[in-house]
């Protein structure tokens, strides 16, 4: 069984378009998104319609929990407000009802997929959460594996009963030992702030626990200008470059 896991698109369809197409020429067996599909970027409809016509189940992330509630918004800094304000203004009143059916947990597949951080945070960052309350929520879950999104890295996050590791991840594969349990943050596939541009997925082969980072080029200008030209703050177009 393997599965494609993709996070934190941010409205980017260019980017997430791009993730799509590796992913349809490796063929998993499905396909999961951990939330935050909207924010920042310039086509937060087409995200939220292209995820359902596919068949991509989601979770909320905590971009989706402001639109639905407003008074959220002071979670956020002034530009995301801007952003997600005129997020709002984009969005079909369809397109907010298949926002609110977006669950904060699911489980599959031996699997547990959460915006922010098991078991079933969608505004708690990895970062966090000391030690011994990681190894406490990992040696309680039920999956071998829980797929995280929020923070936009990609962490690899590992406990055996005895040892809590916490490594950065880069493309290629990485092995899961049959004692370890892991909590992976997945990337982001529209808004990467992890120095690198490239928009990010996973893939989780449960058969050979065997986790692929994958990095994936697309046209970063072509989102950029849709940006600026919906009126959103320009810093989140330039920071699609990581610099």
């Amino acid at each position: 069984m393997r599965l494609a896991v993709i996070s934190d698109i941010h409205g980017n369809w260019d980017a997430l378009t791009a993730v799509l197409a590796d992913i349809d020429a490796g063929r998993p067996d499905a396909v999961f998104c951990l939330g935050d599909c909207i924010g920042y970027g310039a086509e937060p409809e087409r995200v939220i319609r292209t995820l359902r016509q596919r068949g991509i189940p989601s979770t909320r992330g905590n971009h989706e929990q402001a639109v639905l509630e407003p008074d959220r918004l002071e979670w956020f800094n002034l530009l995301a407000r801007k952003s997600l304000v005129r997020t709002a203004e984009m969005l079909s009143a369809e397109a907010l009802q298949l926002i609110d059916e977006c669950p904060a947990v699911l489980t599959s597949h031996g699997c547990r997929f959460v915006h922010g951080f098991p078991p079933d945070s969608v505004t708690t960052y990895h970062f966090e959460v000391p030690s011994g309350e990681r190894r406490r929520i990992i040696k309680s879950m039920t999956e071998k594996i829980c797929f995280i999104g929020h923070t936009h890295d990609l962490t690899l996050i590992t406990y055996d009963g005895r040892i809590l590791t916490n490594t950065s991840l880069g493309p290629g594969r990485v092995d899961l030992l049959p004692n370890q349990q892991a909590v992976v943050c997945v990337g982001s596939v529209g808004q990467p702030r992890d120095g690198d541009e490239n928009a990010k997925y996973v893939i989780w082969d449960a058969d050979a626990a065997t986790l692929e980072v994958r990095y994936i080029r697309y046209d970063i200008g072509a989102a950029a200008e849709k940006i600026i030209a919906a009126g959103l703050p320009r810093a989140h177009a330039d920071r699609l470059w990581c610099r």
